[in-house]
């Protein structure tokens, strides 16, 4: 077996969380995937609806409350137990957004602009929607269509793909 036929040809990726880094995560993957000229398919499920929602899409949070990662400036780590202060969500999903402005990374809606240009399909989970009242026209013009997970599985299928839940 040559080496091109062991390379991944398609990745699938389950977006089941709306914050700011996890959305991010799992766009920044999608994105470099189709750059590469890997199938990319994403699967926004339970609160990730939030990516995928027009009314939310341009602003989600960045969780503060029991982040261990988060840092202050100087690097300094940030007490987990400030995160209740009034605000301090608010604080840090500012700083977030203006690091990535700094860095010209795209908005959400632009993100999925360049998946969509790229031959990537972004999916809508039914049991979510459902549970959430949401309808096609709430989600994003890039969401190609509103599927159970059986389906998402079916796309996911053949050879040299992969499954990444973020």
């Amino acid at each position: 077996m040559n080496e091109e036929d062991k390379r991944l040809k398609k990745v699938c990726i389950i977006c089941a969380k709306g914050n700011l880094e996890d959305v991010y995560a799992a766009l920044v993957m999608a994105n470099g995937a189709v750059m590469e000229g890997i199938e990319a398919k994403l699967f926004f499920t339970f609160f990730g609806l939030e990516a995928i929602t027009k009314s939310h899409m341009e602003h989600l949070h960045t969780a503060v409350v029991g982040n261990p990662a988060m840092r202050l400036p100087g690097n300094i780590p940030f007490p987990s137990l400030m995160g209740i202060v009034p605000g301090m969500e608010a604080m840090a999903s500012s700083m977030m957004r203006k690091k990535m402005e700094e860095l010209d990374i795209p908005h959400v809606g632009e993100f999925m602009e360049m998946i969509e240009a790229g031959g990537g399909e972004i999916f809508a989970c039914k049991l979510a929607v459902d549970m959430f009242g949401l309808k096609k026209e709430d989600l994003s013009e890039h969401v190609k269509d509103i599927i159970t997970i059986a389906e998402f599985y079916e796309l996911a299928g053949g050879d040299h793909s992969q499954i990444i839940f973020v």
